[in-house]
């Protein structure tokens, strides 16, 4: 039987979005180019998820709040929701998305669905910072940080051939007849 932590990795590679490293990203872009490449994000979440929407809203009191990305785990018979930070992670952030899970647990959960689980999904986190923020939550919470690229080793990198050398090469097979 799986767990909430068999199903959270850490960290979770995103370079097919294709969104370089260096640039200022903003979590609407984040979540837009996620949606775009839709298919890919389900890959690298893993086996199990079902996409249920983005910006999923739901209201609590008089307030009107939007779930990042909001997903339903088949083996896990539970709802999944996706805060996306485009910062480091800081411990005010567990507190949101606590909150997000208690209102799905309220008002989507049925029953025979297990508790909800949140997936804070960051830049970054200093595991001991994040370790403390969620010591005394007990709810379902797991901190991952994304990357844009996976970067090869440097000596690695050296000896590989560049992708318009790849490109040059195939190219060079294109038109010829085969015998």
């Amino acid at each position: 039987i799986e767990t909430p932590d068999d199903v959270i990795k850490d960290p979770y590679i995103l370079e097919f979005l294709g969104l370089p490293e260096s640039e200022k990203l903003s979590e609407t872009k984040l979540e837009s180019a996620l949606i775009r490449h839709l298919r890919n994000f389900l890959l690298e979440l893993g086996a199990g998820f079902a996409f249920i929407g983005r910006q999923v809203p739901i209201r609590v009191g008089q307030r009107e709040f939007f779930l990042d990305l909001l997903f339903y785990h088949v083996r896990l018979h539970c709802y999944v929701v996706v805060e996306l930070k485009t910062v480091d992670f800081e411990p005010e952030h567990t507190g949101k998305l606590s909150f997000y899970i208690k209102a799905v647990d309220s008002q989507l959960r049925q029953n025979g669905d297990e508790r909800t689980i949140g997936l804070l999904l960051c830049k970054s986190r200093d595991k001991l910072v994040a370790e403390y923020a969620l010591s005394d939550i007990h709810k379902p919470i797991g901190v991952s940080e994304y990357q844009l690229t996976h970067a090869l080793p440097k000596k690695l990198k050296a000896n590989l051939p560049t992708i318009k050398e790849i490109e040059k090469e195939l190219s060079k097979g294109v038109g010829q007849k085969r015998r």
